[in-house]
């Protein structure tokens, strides 16, 4: 439900009319700012949220997330005075991620209250991983642009063998199909990184989804004889882009079927479990040495080099799932034993319209840095 002003991105959290009371040119204004907002009653009950609030996990059921954040608007409802104050709060529901927010509060004159929050540390992050994959980039691409041209000399020096010509065009297709692949996954990461997701959130049934990335790389699959048994029936929902996500699931896939040995089985498995979607993905594979679990999730990290080049592997995909889970306020972990396989959890925040509640009995740790008064 939006708030009916022409504002996609305001999400009605309470059952009431959430926009009475409200003026329709604040209602204007929240719809296009860049920061999280939050329009909030005289009860403490969140009317309307932006898409950006509810990916933080900012809010639970109909309610501000964040002890630190509820005390700095009941001391504007109490005196009507405007306050901004700078804290460090770890991101709902999990608790994992430290986050450096300022937080502004203003009255509205109606007996509500306007909260806008800025995260501060994403833009120094944005910067410092943009330049990290900017070199690692460079360092990648060198390879399939030097083995083009090697084939391409290859194919100039072995002009008149007509069966020579053909083994080394074969070579440079395939070479050609892996730079392809690489620039498409440089696309998507830089887009992951430097995007808002939730500008184009909506809720999604997650199993619907599961279902759907499946189906995606069934070709794959049916190439290597590989079977998938399927436990998709959670009815569980989350909140945020179907694109992303949907690219997550499907190259947790596509990594277990290329790490398994044909004639195999791949296990999926959806769940709800305390305010989280869990999407479970468990293959027979060759599975990853205990020593390199905490690197797996790396860009450009691959654990067997030699199959990924058999495989066409960019070593972008698993950074790709866990750059889709922080931006959903999630998390992906991996269990793996060597000759037994790998089981890779995606755990992602339940929508916040379920029974089930997000954040519900988490302790919140939260640091104040500065508060001061701002001039109404």
């Amino acid at each position: 439900m939006t708030s009916g002003v022409g504002a996609p991105r305001l999400v009605a959290v309470s059952q009431r009319d959430s926009t009475a009371g409200v003026p329709d040119e604040i209602l204007r204004v929240l719809s296009v700012l860049p920061s999280a907002s939050l329009v909030v009653d005289a009860d403490g009950t969140v009317l309307l949220a932006s898409a950006r609030s509810l990916g933080l996990g900012l809010v639970s059921r109909n309610s501000v997330a964040i002890p630190d954040i509820s005390h700095l608007i009941e001391r504007v409802l109490e005196d009507g005075i405007g306050r901004e104050q700078e804290m460090r709060v770890r991101r709902p529901p999990l608790g994992r991620e430290l986050l450096e927010l300022r937080v502004r509060v203003a009255a509205l004159g109606t007996g509500s209250v306007v909260v806008l929050i800025d995260d501060l540390a994403e833009e120094r992050k944005v910067d410092a991983v943009r330049r990290d994959f900017v070199a690692n980039v460079s360092h990648e691409l060198k390879t399939p642009v030097g083995a083009l041209a090697l084939l391409a000399e290859a194919v100039q020096s072995a002009s008149d063998d007509a069966v020579q010509v053909r083994h080394f065009a074969e070579r440079m297709q395939i070479e050609a199909g892996r730079l392809g692949n690489l620039i498409q996954d440089v696309i998507d990461l830089s887009r992951l990184q430097g995007d808002d997701p939730l500008t184009h959130a909506q809720v999604i049934d997650i199993d619907e989804l599961v279902n759907r990335a499946i189906d995606e790389v069934r070709t794959i699959a049916t190439s290597s004889d590989t079977e998938f048994i399927q436990s998709v029936d959670s009815g569980g929902a989350v909140y945020g882009d179907l694109s992303q996500i949907q690219t997550a699931v499907r190259n947790l896939l596509a990594n277990a079927i290329s790490y398994s040995p044909g004639s195999t089985k791949v296990a999926v498995d959806t769940r709800v479990v305390g305010g989280l979607v869990e999407i479970v993905v468990k293959d027979q594979g060759i599975g990853i040495p205990s020593h390199e679990l905490d690197r797996v999730f790396e860009r450009f990290y691959r654990v067997d080099p030699a199959r990924s080049r058999l495989t066409g592997g960019t070593g972008l995909g698993l950074a790709i799932v866990k750059h889709v889970c922080q931006n959903h306020g999630g998390e992906c972990t991996v269990w793996s034993e060597v000759g037994v396989g790998s089981s890779f959890t995606l755990r992602l925040p339940a929508y916040a319209g379920q029974e089930s509640g997000i954040t519900d009995g988490f302790a919140w740790d939260s640091i104040p840095i500065h508060e001061q008064e701002v001039l109404s």
